[in-house]
């Protein structure tokens, strides 16, 4: 049975017992620590007969302009657990907490090729948008 609790402090052990396959890289414990300490940034994770098989992380922000937002950072489900609705749960266990909070807005972004993400965001009621993505290397110089 599938189980999706959101993360705090307490829980950095269980972060770091997450299948290799639900984050793109080991995790490494001195960040999952800053993250989870972070009064901004929320994880979710679920497990199935206790071994985390998916995650779901985002961020609360703000701008002088516009009331406190949620944008949904990164999703990972293991491999032989995707497509059972495991994303979707943790998705909607990340907006619960941000309507929490008096979150009325969130959004993330995909590649235009993301099948399975693009019906996801679907599923949840997205609406989807056209955009421009740019990265900036900001490395050495």
């Amino acid at each position: 049975m599938i189980t999706v609790k959101l993360l705090d402090e307490t829980d950095l052990d269980l972060l770091l017992s997450a299948d290799t396959s639900v984050f793109d890289g080991p995790i490494q414990p001195d960040l999952a620590k800053a993250y989870l300490a972070h009064p901004d940034y929320l994880i979710a994770l679920a497990s199935d007969e206790g071994g985390v098989v998916g995650m779901a992380t985002g961020l609360y922000y703000f701008h002088p302009d516009k009331p406190l937002e949620f944008f949904v950072n990164e999703i990972g489900v293991a491999e032989g657990h995707q497509r059972q609705g495991i994303a979707k749960l943790l998705m909607t266990k990340l907006f619960d907490a941000a309507r929490q909070r008096g979150v009325k807005y969130a959004w993330v972004g995909t590649e235009q090729d993301n099948g399975p993400a693009k019906a996801l965001y679907a599923a949840l009621d997205g609406k989807g948008q056209d955009m421009a993505y740019y990265e900036f290397d900001l490395g050495d110089r």
